[in-house]
């Protein structure tokens, strides 16, 4: 008797939008999918880019969630449904919120339901630097450097200088101000309904990456550490957690009321989740020697090493080194670059802005200026008197973290075109991506290959083959628009006890390879020297 077709969720809680994906356990086959952008952000509430503010009300995750369930659920049709045996999700990170003594946030109660500052702070908001600065500069000073493991500094996309930033930003805050959670804990919390953040579940890969937590040190980095930052941490103290799980871990069932909000059945196994990209190299089959490049508005590069191999070394200038973030048994690794797509998202608008001003009837015409920029930018030849751009447009993150460093382009002529300098900047975020290969490579990482997901990797041949040319290495491309939420229906098979382990998942559901990119000899040779002049031109920068 053949044993009982079972199906898994995964959902990939992304910057815009929440996707999910229902998943054959068996094969990984995709069975049903839905995406559903999220209404407030879509109308750009709460934000201020020119404070690099970027906040997203609660309410946006939960009615995007539940229509997106709701939607591959009917697509999939009821015998599925019946059958779904296990959730698990990733979400941007690092993403707080302030908290209640019941783990609600700031922003759903009522007195505060419209303050930015209540909010879930995303990922890419960086209007906490001041205070990032002052967490790095107590940390060198400190008996212990809690940014050891974190690459050697602590960023202001990260939750200790997040939920700082707030409560002095809306002293008005304080009162309710209990404690703080990450946006994957926070939803692992909902569904099993234990929000507390005294028992709340909370992911190793989140603490871990971005809030400092670390076993050497028996957890978060110590009261006295923060309080010497500034007292307003004492707000926290005995509020938060020691203890965290791997994304293998079941950390509880379905409650009644989500089963009936998600219409799914009560009791299903949850998992605790991780950061999206963490879950996207599972679903790309990461293994040590293995490097996954996700790919999109900016980049996550993602490897694994054994014990043996990392030793007591604490890898320097990435965004951090945590036992069990990525695969239980191994150290998971996180680099990446804090803009990628989005810079080629800026030059679109710049080129755009007389186009909206003199013919805004025409503003079809404004998703095809990246088409037209890429079909000319790769007749162009690559030569050793090209432009050099600087990829640091939204800071740099690695290697070595610096937030404050700007983009800037050098060797522009009165003859330089559009598509050149449109090269110029793909050639940048390839360079980037170079840099994060070599510091893997400098601090003793095996890389022996190169697998991209994402949707750039998916959509732009010109960029993956530059990427390779610079890199100086193949690299394939994972047959997947949706690698992240793959990687957490890999997961939720193992917390509801489908497979034994994520390596029998990775097995079992990891889908082939759409594309492959092999660098071009000459070129390789040619980028060699711009990258020389890339670096140069970095540091005269960094210097000035």
């Amino acid at each position: 008797m053949q044993p009982e077709t079972t199906y898994t969720i995964g959902i990939d809680f992304g910057s815009d939008s929440v996707r999910s994906l229902v998943v054959d356990t068996k094969d990984g086959a995709t069975v049903a999918t839905a995406v559903v952008a999220y209404p407030r952000w879509k109308q750009g509430l709460y934000c201020d880019p020119r404070w690099n503010q970027y906040r997203q009300h609660p309410l946006d995750y939960l009615e995007s969630l539940e229509q997106c369930i709701r939607e591959a659920l009917q697509a999939c049709g009821p015998e599925v449904a019946a059958r779904i045996c296990g959730i698990s999700f990733d979400t941007t990170a690092s993403t707080p919120v302030l908290t209640d003594a019941t783990g609600t946030p700031l922003s759903l109660l009522p007195e505060f339901a419209e303050h930015p500052d209540a909010m879930f702070i995303l990922w890419k908001d960086h209007t906490a630097l001041a205070e990032a600065d002052e967490i790095n500069a107590l940390s060198k000073r400190w008996e212990i450097d809690y940014t050891r493991y974190s690459g050697g500094s602590y960023s202001c996309e990260w939750a200790w200088a997040k939920m700082l930033h707030a409560l002095r930003h809306a002293p008005e805050l304080r009162e309710k101000a209990y404690s703080w959670v990450e946006h994957c804990d926070w939803m692992a919390g909902l569904l099993t309904g234990n929000t507390r953040p005294e028992t709340m579940p909370r992911s190793r890969c989140v603490a871990g990456h971005k809030a400092m937590w670390h076993e050497a040190w028996g957890g978060l980095p110590s009261a006295s550490f923060f309080e010497a930052v500034d007292p307003l941490y004492n707000l926290f103290r005995g509020h938060l957690y020691t203890q965290t799980s791997t994304a293998d871990e079941c950390v509880g069932h379905l409650t009644e009321e989500w089963a009936r909000r998600l219409g799914l059945r009560a009791g299903i196994a949850i998992g605790i989740g991780a950061i999206d990209c963490h879950f996207g190299a599972v679903g790309a089959g990461i293994r040590p020697g293995t490097l996954v490049k996700v790919m999109g508005t900016s980049t996550c590069d993602i490897a694994v090493a054994t014990y043996d191999e990392i030793g007591d070394k604490a890898v320097r200038g990435i965004c951090g080194q945590v036992d069990g973030s990525v695969l239980p048994g191994l150290v998971g690794l996180e680099a990446g670059q804090s803009a990628f797509g989005d810079i080629y998202a800026w030059f679109r608008r710049m080129l755009a802005w007389p186009l909206q001003q003199l013919c805004p009837e025409r503003s079809d015409l404004e998703g095809e200026i990246l088409n037209r920029l890429t079909e000319e930018a790769q007749k162009l030849p690559v030569t050793e008197e090209d432009p050099v751009a600087l990829d640091w447009y939204n800071g740099r993150r690695t290697p070595d973290l610096d937030p404050r460093m700007r983009g800037a382009i050098e060797g522009l002529t009165l003859g330089t075109s559009a598509p050149a300098v449109f090269k110029a900047l793909v050639e940048a975020t390839a360079f980037g991506s170079r840099a994060i290969n070599e510091r893997f490579r400098e601090e003793g990482v095996l890389i022996d290959e190169v697998i991209a997901i994402g949707g750039i990797a998916r959509k732009s041949p010109f960029v993956m083959q530059t990427m390779a040319d610079i890199a100086g290495m193949k690299i394939r491309v994972l047959d997947s628009d949706q690698a992240c939420a793959l990687g957490a229906a890999m997961f939720a098979s193992v917390v509801s006890g489908v497979h034994p382990d994520i390596a029998t998942a990775q097995q079992v559901m990891k889908p082939g390879f759409s594309a492959e990119y092999t660098p071009d000899p000459q070129r390789q040779a040619i980028y060699d020297k711009l990258y020389a002049r890339y670096q140069s031109f970095g540091q005269s920068q960094k210097n000035s």
